[in-house]
């Protein structure tokens, strides 16, 4: 091995002092800008380390204002403050500085064509020579630093130039910087905002009901904040005022008029009797203190639990329909929007009064009938309506639910804020789980019997429908079941005027298209099934069963008092 000891190392010659100093001074601006948190400050100090360093009498920095496009002094030192002095584009060496991105030495300003005496006769100070350099990045210029008078009745010089080029383009670096983070800070706050407006939002909204409860609503946001709503509020007297409105716009000017117009309908609700009285006070209110240009679509209603009696008033919003199993009836008519101008409301505004009766009453935002079904085509009145009805079995939460997700499935983003209300009159007489075994058919045979005599259906039509739901349940203990352990959910109820009777179970699902009913000359006695139940009942289907799991069979009859 080698130990021949290595050859000295050749010394680092020293810098000479004015770079080192110069590099120092560099590096600790540099620092500065970096860690400062009030970077206007920071250039305030620098420009006065920048002019001690250069020996310069006085000096000024300019940043360009994006509003007016002016160079503006942000930062001076020396014997005049012209601290806020605008000099308009073109204007001065600071301008050629900034327009031709390149520092400027001027060693005599007298022979200057662009030196102007304008600033000396407003402050006293006599310029006699000038160094200018653009704050600039690349191609990005933010501004200028520029130094009056050198000292010693010396004139800057060519080092002194790259000197102050440097000095500033670190200060532009620093600048921009700084702007990012103070962007970012602000879109971070800007987002906590959002974010906040979404949770008092969500707060203002109305309570989940039990699901016998004769209102549901649904709302779901296309961004962080809505500009639809809707509110359900009890009164005194058992009535219930309901709402669904959407704000004209986007963004949080729609989320603050949503905000004032739900405080509205909440307050005044319970004051003005009729939702034409209540929807006439809310648009002088709007009227009066809205934003122009903006506006509110809205539909307030009352309902009488114990009558079914719904009065409806609507303002330019979505026109409601009216379900009556598998037909749809539209409520029309109403006034312009809220918030556009009173003198349209001085004679009030109309209402409408209907009989649910067993009816559904659906209301919904344009959210809704603009929304892309799964051709990729508007939904509109029509694919509204069909929507509606294929899903017209589930109970209300679980029916608004499935709209949703048949138009942005898997929470997929919508692309309009979506609400949407639903009003019914529905009153089970009997709504009861039964063990699936033979020894609960006298149990299920007797609830029946009471039930549909409850809902004043005739001695003979009850006992048609108690031996049809018989013969239903038998079906499904002995083949959905196979004998097995399960349970039946027997509902009984009234609606539009029909008997409805619905057997859910929760057994393998069975394919309908298989369900005939056997030839006559084939059926044993008394297993006359699928061809007696519907000899008896007017209507008998399968249809999707609410929580997905199991069949639900539902039978209807118009009831006869006979």
């Amino acid at each position: 091995m080698n130990d021949a000891p290595l050859p000295p190392s050749s010394p680092v010659p020293d810098l000479p002092q004015g770079l080192a100093d110069d590099l120092e001074l560099i590096a600790e601006m540099t620092a500065d800008f970096a860690l400062s948190r009030d970077i206007e400050e920071s250039l305030r100090v620098g420009l006065k380390l920048i002019a001690e360093r250069m020996e310069a009498e006085a000096a000024s920095l300019f940043l360009m204002d994006g509003d007016s496009g002016e160079l503006v002094c942000r930062a001076c030192c020396g014997p005049a403050d012209v601290t806020g002095l605008r000099l308009p584009k073109g204007d001065g060496i600071v301008w050629r500085a900034v327009l031709r991105n390149r520092p400027q030495l001027v060693r005599d300003t007298a022979l200057d064509p662009d030196f102007t005496q304008k600033v000396d006769d407003a402050t006293g100070f006599t310029t006699r020579t000038v160094l200018c350099a653009p704050m600039s990045v690349r191609d990005e210029c933010l501004g200028a630093i520029e130094l009056f008078n050198k000292r010693g009745n010396l004139a800057f010089d060519d080092d002194d130039r790259r000197i102050l080029q440097a000095l500033a383009a670190s200060a532009a670096l620093a600048l921009i910087n700084a702007r990012q983070a103070a962007a970012m800070a602000e879109r971070e706050a800007f987002r906590r905002e959002l974010a906040l407006a979404f949770d008092i939002q969500r707060a203002m909204l109305p309570p989940s009901r039990p699901a016998d409860f004769p209102i549901h609503g649904i709302n779901r946001p296309a961004r962080g904040v809505s500009g639809d709503f809707f509110d359900v509020v009890e009164l005194p007297d058992g009535r219930i005022a309901f709402t669904i409105a959407d704000v004209s716009g986007k963004g949080m000017n729609a989320a603050l008029l949503m905000a004032k117009t739900a405080s509205l309908f909440r307050c005044l609700s319970k004051r003005l009797d009729g939702p034409g009285a209540l929807l006439t006070a809310i648009d002088s209110e709007l009227a009066e203190t809205g934003s122009a240009g903006m506006f509110v679509t809205m539909v307030a209603g009352i309902l009488e639990p114990a009558t079914g009696r719904v009065v409806l008033a609507n303002a330019g919003h979505e026109t409601p329909l009216l379900l009556c199993g598998d037909t749809v009836r539209r409520i029309e008519g109403g006034m312009p929007p809220l918030g556009i101008d009173p003198a349209l409301f001085a004679d009030g505004c109309p209402e409408s009064e209907i009989e649910l009766g067993g009816q559904t009453l659906v209301l919904f935002t344009d959210g809704l009938t603009e929304a892309r079904g799964e051709d990729g085509e508007m939904l509109g009145g029509e694919g509204v309506e069909e929507l509606l009805l294929r899903h017209r079995a589930l109970p209300p939460p679980a029916r608004m639910a499935a709209v949703v997700d048949a138009i942005a499935p898997k929470g997929a983003a919508l692309r309009d804020d979506m609400t949407m209300v639903l009003v019914e009159e529905r009153k089970a007489a009997l709504d009861r789980q039964f063990p699936a075994r033979p020894e609960s058919l006298c149990d299920i045979r007797r609830a029946v019997s009471a039930a549909v005599s409850a809902l004043g259906c005739g001695q003979d039509m009850a006992g048609d429908v108690v031996l049809a739901v018989d013969e239903a349940c038998q079906n499904i203990i002995r083949h959905a079941y196979g004998g097995g352990d399960g349970d039946i959910r027997v509902r009984v109820e009234r609606a539009c005027g029909d008997l409805v009777v619905r057997l859910n179970d929760s057994a393998p699902p069975v394919d309908c298209a298989r369900l005939l009913p056997r030839p006559l000359d084939e059926v044993r006695p008394g297993g006359l099934g699928l061809h007696f139940i519907r000899s008896v009942m007017d209507r008998v289907e399968f249809l999707t069963s609410p929580d997905g799991v199991g069949n639900l069979l539902q039978m209807s009859r118009r009831i006869d008092p006979r």
